[in-house]
C-alpha cells in the first residue's frame, strides 16, 4: 500500500512510500481506508522539526477521515462501510487528560493520515454526519474539537462574548458554533475581505488589527468596558497580553496555538487582579470529538474549506499553511492512483 513517510525536519524529507499490506484487524481493531487529511499548524511545525515531541520516521498529518473496509472480533462502535474520523490523540478516550495520553500523537510520534489503509482502534474513531463532504469531515479531528472543548470550558451561552483571533479552522469552527449557542462573536483579522467573509458566517463585530493593533481595547469598547467571557487564543507570541486584559474578570484565555512564536509576556497584574483564567490545551479525548460532530450534524454546520490539494499538489499545501492566507482549513484528497 501507499504512504507518505517524514524521515525527518525539512519537506525535503517527505518521501512517498511502499509499505506492507496490513494484516487483519486484531481485536478492538479496524481498517480504514483513508480518503482525505486535513492539515493543521502543528502538521507545519512537525515538518520542520519546531515541535519538541516529534519523532522521525513518521506518517504525518493528524487529522483524516476515511471508510471502515474491515473490523476485527470485539468491535461495536463501528461497522464496515461506515464514514469515520480518527481522533488526533488516539488514546485518550473520555475525561480529563494525562500525560499518558496527550504525549501519544497522530502525525507527531504515531502514524497519520498520509496513508492508503490505517490499521486503528476503533475507539479512536467517531461516524461523521452525511452532509459532509471526505474533505470537510478531515477537517474536524483538531479543528473542530479545539473549538468546542473553548466553548466549553468558557460555559459560553446566548448572554456571552466569544473573541476570536484570526481566520483559521479552530477560529472559524469557533464563530459557527458559538452563534449556534447564541454567543455575540467577535473576530479579528489583518484582511478586510476575510472580515466580511467572516460577517457573512455571523460574526457580529470584526477588528482590523492591523488598523487597530490595540485590539484589546478595541474589545473592550465593543463590549462596554466589560470584556469578553472568552479569547480563543490561537496565536500566541508577543501579543498575548492583549488576550488577558480583552477578557472580563474571572474570563477565559484559551490557549490553542503558537502561530506567532511559543514565548509570550503578560502582565501578572493584570492577570491576578483581573481573577482572569488562562487554560492551555493539548487536543481533547475521542468524546470531545465526538461531542463536536453532534453539535455539527445537528445544526448542518457546513465546514469551510479553503483550499483542496490532490497528492500531487501536496507539498504546495504546506506553504499555503505558513503563509496564512487562508480562511477555514486546507485539505488534501488522498487519491493515490493520480499522485
Amino acid at each position: 500500500m501507499h504512504a507518505y513517510e517524514l524521515t525527518g525536519p525539512g519537506l525535503d524529507r517527505l518521501e512517498r512510500r511502499s509499505y506492507p499490506d496490513p494484516e487483519r484487524p486484531s481485536s478492538g481493531r479496524v481498517l480504514v481506508r483513508m480518503r482525505a487529511a486535513g492539515l493543521n499548524y502543528l502538521d507545519l511545525a512537525v515538518a520542520h522539526g519546531q515541535y519538541p515531541a516529534a519523532t522521525y520516521p513518521v506518517i504525518p498529518i493528524m487529522d483524516g477521515a476515511g471508510e471502515v473496509i474491515e473490523i476485527g472480533p470485539e468491535v461495536w462502535q463501528v461497522a464496515v462501510g461506515d464514514r469515520v474520523v480518527v481522533n488526533c490523540k488516539p488514546r485518550w478516550f473520555a475525561g480529563a487528560g494525562t500525560s499518558a495520553v496527550t504525549s501519544h500523537g497522530r502525525g507527531l510520534n504515531a502514524a497519520g493520515s498520509l496513508v492508503e489503509v490505517a490499521h486503528l482502534d476503533a475507539a479512536s474513531l467517531v461516524k461523521v454526519p452525511d452532509h459532509l463532504s471526505w474533505e470537510e469531515a478531515a477537517s474536524l479531528p483538531v479543528a473542530a474539537m479545539t473549538a468546542w472543548r473553548g466553548l466549553e470550558a468558557g460555559a459560553i451561552g446566548p448572554a456571552s462574548t466569544v473573541v476570536l483571533l484570526g481566520t483559521g479552522g479552530v477560529s472559524v469552527y469557533a464563530l459557527q458554533l458559538a452563534k449556534t449557542r447564541g454567543a455575540r462573536v467577535i473576530i479579528t483579522s489583518s484582511s478586510d475581505k476575510k472580515l466580511e467573509r467572516a460577517r457573512s458566517l455571523g460574526a457580529d463585530a470584526t477588528v482590523n488589527y492591523r488598523q487597530q493593533p490595540e485590539w484589546d481595547a478595541a474589545v473592550r469598547d465593543l463590549t462596554g468596558g466589560r470584556g469578553a467571557d472568552l479569547v480563543m487564543e490561537t496565536v500566541g507570541g508577543p501579543d498575548f497580553g492583549r488576550s488577558v486584559t480583552a477578557v472580563r474578570y474571572g474570563g477565559l484565555v484559551f490557549a490553542v496555538g503558537f502561530v506567532a512564536g511559543g514565548s509570550a509576556n503578560v502582565d501578572l497584574l493584570s492577570l491576578i487582579g483581573n481573577g482572569v483564567r488562562v487554560e492551555g490545551t493539548n487536543g481533547g479525548s475521542v468524546a470531545d470529538l465526538a461531542a463536536a460532530v453532534d453539535a455539527i450534524a445537528a445544526h448542518r454546520i457546513q465546514p469551510v474549506i479553503d483550499r483542496t490539494f490532490t497528492m500531487a499538489g501536496l507539498l504546495r499545501a504546506y506553504p499555503l499553511m505558513a503563509e496564512g492566507g487562508h480562511f477555514g482549513k486546507i485539505a488534501i484528497r488522498l487519491d493515490w492512483e493520480n499522485s
